[in-house]
């Protein structure tokens, strides 16, 4: 917690809240605890969330709900995160909502391959509430 809640933390939170409140953002994530997690960190930072529990799910509610930003986990049943990823980034409505990816798959070869199918971003599960509202907000800094 104190790595969390930091000096750092704090100077990050603050910094990425002020750019990131008010944003829509939607997780995909098969595992509701790690869904839960995220959803926290983004609520505190004043971020409207929603969640899909499936690649499949994540792609038609980016779809019909077109977030500022979605979160996208790798490893799930059916349509993965790197799957899921490409589509949105080749679906008409779809292609210019931003991708940052949120997994436990840690090799290189496994972040160079998110980012070529169109990811922002790559982060690794766990993920450091500060970090990951800096590269929230440096998407919506862009």
């Amino acid at each position: 917690m104190k790595r969390l809640f930091g000096k750092r933390s704090k100077k990050a939170s603050s910094i990425s809240c002020e750019s990131v409140a008010g944003k829509r953002v939607l997780i995909v994530d098969d595992s509701a605890t790690q869904a839960h997690v995220l959803r926290k960190i983004l609520e505190r930072a004043g971020v409207e969330v929603s969640i899909a529990s499936s690649g499949e799910e994540g792609v038609a509610e980016a779809d019909r709900l077109h977030p500022d930003l979605v979160l996208m986990d790798v490893v799930m049943p059916g349509m993965n995160g790197f799957q899921a990823t490409r589509k949105l980034r080749r679906g008409k409505s779809t292609s210019d909502i931003p991708v940052i990816m949120v997994t436990t798959k840690d090799q290189e070869t496994d972040r160079e391959w998110g980012l070529r199918q169109g990811a922002r971003d790559y982060l690794v599960k766990p993920v450091d509430a500060s970090l990951l509202l800096e590269k929230v907000a440096n998407v919506f800094d862009e």
